[in-house]
């Protein structure tokens, strides 16, 4: 298993001597990888994905269905990984499965233990056991399922006790996670009755959903919903092992593009464009209101920088990765950024709206925290060492605006690890220093 390179404590980033001009080609999608992951481990035989990522976020996935029973073969120099499925049914009935901090990999394991019979329980780091779940425990126990969060904080460690899954009527809540309902729908078709999952608050970051029903699909099975509020997911489905393709994540994407954005540069992501079946391609969207041209094709998608940027105001809830990309693209904006309707990442791996707001003052850039987002105000970036509080995400937003200023360092690089351990490199490869 390869996931970390060697980066000192605090790695001090060198903005770019010119405008970058790059073709970048990016790692395997970590949400595609981790559905793809559970679906062929659920359905009939042999699958092969191909592109998959290789991060700290895969190899937890990968060691906990190997806890469970399912054989997961890894050929890392071929981002190739083999799983040999097992219809729908867990061999083991008893393990220990430490997810890190996945929170797909918790919520997703957490639903297709109830498949089992036995009891298992799902554990990780601190962080993860600040992360809710009980909407999901709840769930599943209006099923039948002893699903309990053991410190009774409604958090990680979960322990499932489970004989089997009939199926039958959930009402869940949509508005803190949409990975409770992904994990739903993934298990529904391997129940006996099928699942019917009544929404009882409005969905947050709904592409993620839409990418689990085609997943579903590609594996062979079916599922409906009435207006995103109700989901059909009939039962005694059968997933069909594949050769399955992962295609390039565009959360990582967002970086590359908002750094042609940050030094008035070119870069063009191959393997993704207009096809892509994740929502955060729409990243572009936004940079294109700030200025910059967009050049989209089914399987590319470049992004021209052009300076100063324009501030905008935008709904960020289906693209919510994507909010520390477009925070600290804010202070080199001619206008104030402003970002609403993303309360639910204060759940995420850091509360990323408190971190970014954080770390944007420790730059001397002047921030409005909401509950819901944020208000920047473009302004001199004064150099800072930049916390990153664990969060992948924190490291390689700032990281960019490392690149368009001078003076800024990253605290604790090495936290890329979770979704793109060479994250580093291939910036410096963009910038044409490798």
């Amino acid at each position: 298993m390869t996931l970390h390179r060697t980066y000192p404590p605090r790695l001090p980033i060198r903005p770019a001597e010119q405008p970058v001009d790059a073709i970048v080609r990016l790692p395997g999608s970590k949400s595609l990888t981790n559905r793809a992951l559970v679906l062929a481990a659920l359905a009939d035989g042999v699958s092969v994905l191909e592109g998959a990522l290789l991060s700290e976020d895969s190899w937890v996935m990968v060691d906990s269905l190997r806890r469970l029973g399912i054989p997961v073969d890894v050929d890392e120099p071929a981002e190739r990984m083999i799983v040999q499925g097992k219809g729908g049914t867990l061999p083991a009935t008893r393990a220990e499965l430490f997810v890190g901090n996945s929170g797909t990999t918790a919520r997703f394991l957490t639903a297709m233990t109830a498949l089992g019979h036995g009891e298992y329980l799902i554990d990780g780091v601190p962080r993860m056991r600040e992360r809710p779940i009980q909407p999901l425990l709840d769930a599943l126990a209006q099923l039948g399922v002893q699903a309990e969060s053991l410190l009774g904080t409604g958090c990680p460690p979960v322990r499932v006790r489970s004989y089997g899954l009939a199926g039958g009527t959930i009402r869940l809540r949509g508005d803190i996670s949409s990975q409770y309902l992904s994990a739903l729908l993934m298990i529904g078709p391997c129940t006996r009755d099928g699942l019917r999952i009544e929404l009882e608050s409005p969905l947050v970051s709904v592409p993620y959903v839409e990418m689990t029903l085609a997943v579903m699909a590609d594996f062979g099975a079916i599922a409906t919903h009435e207006h995103a509020q109700v989901f059909h997911v009939p039962g005694n489905q059968r997933y069909r092992s594949r050769t399955y393709a992962i295609e390039p994540d565009a959360s990582a994407a967002s970086y590359f593009f908002a750094l042609a954005a940050a030094t008035a540069g070119r870069i063009r992501v191959v393997n993704l464009g207009t096809r892509s079946r994740q929502g955060d391609v729409q990243f572009v969207d936004l940079l294109e209101r700030m200025g910059c041209t967009v050049i989209r094709e089914p399987d590319a998608l470049t992004v021209i920088g052009k300076r100063p940027l324009r501030g905008i105001e935008a709904d960020m809830n289906a693209i919510s990765d994507t909010v520390p990309t477009l925070a600290a693209l804010a202070p080199l904006a001619d206008g104030p950024v402003i970002i609403r309707n993303v309360q639910h990442i204060r759940y995420k791996e850091t509360d990323r709206i408190a971190a970014v707001a954080n770390e944007l003052r420790r730059l001397g850039i002047t921030v409005e925290e909401f509950p819901d987002g944020l208000r920047i105000e473009p302004g001199p970036v004064q150099p800072a060492v930049i916390r990153t509080y664990g969060d992948h995400r924190m490291a390689m937003s700032f990281a960019i605006l490392g690149c368009a200023v001078p003076g800024l360092e990253i605290d604790d690089p090495g936290c890329v690890a979770k979704t793109f351990p060479d994250f580093f490199e291939r910036l410096e490869a963009a910038l044409g220093r490798r």
